[in-house]
């Protein structure tokens, strides 16, 4: 399998120093930044940039034929969008001040301090990608045009922010920071982190881990993996799923579900790049790109002190919020059609006819378990259909819908009951003067009855009564009416 080269785009070392240039290699390959173009002739530097770009230059100021002090000014010059880092044994204020000026990023004076250097070309490499990755997002989020639509055939979709988020993910698929995923149960996380892999171009395994109710040691073990004998009972090596994922993904799903200790240990895998196995004592480094996701409140986990800190904000370079399905209505004739097929070809059965009302009965659900419900409530119907039109009956057995579930608004401004799609918030706001009972039932049934397209089976079913408990209702208000 051929290695992904970090960072994408190659760092040029100009140097004549053949000893140095191995050196310096070895340095920066240990840290996993592996994408070198060495140069020992300072003549042949213009040629390579005219034939590929680089994302920073190290540049040596004591060579012969061409000096830095030569290079510099021209490189500057031509190729301003390429930082300069000078990495030279000629020390003094005056050197650093001078080179500097001309525009050189930074100065390093050989023997090199490693930790500082690391640091330099690491942040300059992270500038770098913040810069790319802005100038990807202006191209993708002023455009309505996806690029790669055929990446995104397995997710149904009409709905105008799926679109805009699959936009944004042609814009981040890639960039080697971390993402987080966001999103209630069932709205497809792991489909979209598989759409990110995919799109990345990276060549390793897309591995995924839920660890939700898993213990927290058994945890580490899965993530790091153990050496034999590194803890009572481990009788053989066993490599983790970083390693597994190595030159690939790691679909971290449930992260909200994490222990402090475990956090630590991530955090500094993402920091820096390297974790140990259980057992061991050497350093491990990973090329791994890591995709979150919960489906928890992290501000919530955050107030609670259950959430470090450092390590959210590290997770926030890109976010990604799927809506739930309450938020894509129009997206549910759609799904609807797209299960009703695969639960026939699943069963060997035709295809059934569905009743008009389905949708509406669909579409004024709040759908808690969201896409994935929504599944398995068309299997679960094809599953019972012999022949003629898809029983209604199913649904109603799988929906039991009150009025809580409901979201109403009383045109009028007489009463407001709102509720939140996923039934959390419940909530009813009144003018000062209150509103009697019948002006309440009769503006609840009045939503009812405009949500269904009035059909009178389904909006008796949302306001918890009989269809004949509603239609003496409205026949006794028509009655009153006309008094």
């Amino acid at each position: 399998m051929d290695k992904v080269l970090y960072p994408s785009t190659p760092i040029l070392i100009v140097d004549d120093e053949e000893e140095f240039l191995s050196s310096i290699c070895f340095l920066l390959k240990t840290e996993g930044i592996t994408n070198l173009v060495q140069c020992k002739d300072s003549r042949e530097v213009l040629s390579y940039l005219s034939q590929q770009k680089f994302s920073i230059i190290l540049l040596d100021l004591g060579m012969p034929y061409i000096s830095g002090w030569d290079l510099l000014p021209i490189l500057i010059r031509d190729f301003p969008e390429i930082p300069v880092v000078i990495v030279t044994a000629e020390d003094g204020i005056e050197n650093t001040v001078g080179c500097i000026k001309a525009g050189a990023c930074d100065y390093i004076v050989k023997p090199i301090d490693e930790n500082r250097f690391l640091m330099i070309i690491r942040n300059i490499i992270k500038l770098n990608e913040v810069q790319d990755e802005n100038k990807l997002l202006r191209k993708h989020l002023v455009s309505d045009k996806i690029e790669h639509p055929e990446v995104f055939s397995e997710i149904v979709t009409k709905n105008d922010t799926m679109k805009s988020i699959f936009r944004y993910i042609e814009a981040i698929a890639g960039t080697s920071l971390p993402i987080l995923i966001t999103g209630e149960t069932g709205t497809g996380k792991e489909l979209i982190a598989k759409v990110i892999h995919k799109l990345s171009g990276i060549k390793g395994k897309f591995v995924a881990v839920n660890i939700a109710g898993e213990d927290n040691s058994l945890v580490s073990d899965t993530l790091f993996g153990h050496s034999r004998g590194g803890f009572s009972g481990a009788v053989s090596e066993r490599k983790g799923l970083i390693e597994q994922a190595s030159n690939g993904t790691l679909f971290f799903d449930e992260i909200g579900d994490l222990n402090i200790e475990t956090q630590v240990k991530l955090l500094r895998l993402l920091q820096e790049g390297k974790y140990y196995t259980i057992g061991l004592d050497t350093e491990k480094s990973t090329d791994t790109r890591f995709i979150f996701a919960t489906n928890q409140n992290i501000a919530t986990l955050l107030q609670s002190g259950r959430f470090r800190k450092d390590l959210y904000y590290r997770l926030q370079s890109h976010h990604i919020h799927v809506p739930p399905l309450c938020e894509r209505v129009d997206d549910i004739p759609l799904l609807v059609d797209h299960f009703l097929l695969k639960a026939a070809k699943y069963f060997d059965k035709k295809k059934p006819h569905i009743p008009d009302e389905l949708f509406t009965l669909l579409c004024n659900y709040h759908f808690p378990g969201n896409i994935r419900e929504l599944e398995g409530m068309i299997f679960n119907a094809v599953g019972r259909y012999d022949k003629g039109i898809l029983s209604m009956k199913a649904f109603y057995e799988k929906i039991e819908l009150n009025k809580s579930e409901i979201k109403f608004n009383d045109n009028k401004g007489r009463i407001v009951v709102e509720t939140h799609c996923n039934a959390s918030l419940q909530q009813c706001v009144f003018n000062e003067q209150l509103p009697t009972l019948k002006q309440i039932e009769e503006s609840l049934i009045n939503e009812a009855l405009k949500r269904t397209n009035e059909n009178q089976t389904i909006a008796a079913k949302m306001l918890g009564i009989s269809r004949k408990a509603l239609n003496n209702r409205l026949i006794r208000d028509k009655e009153s009416r006309k008094l």
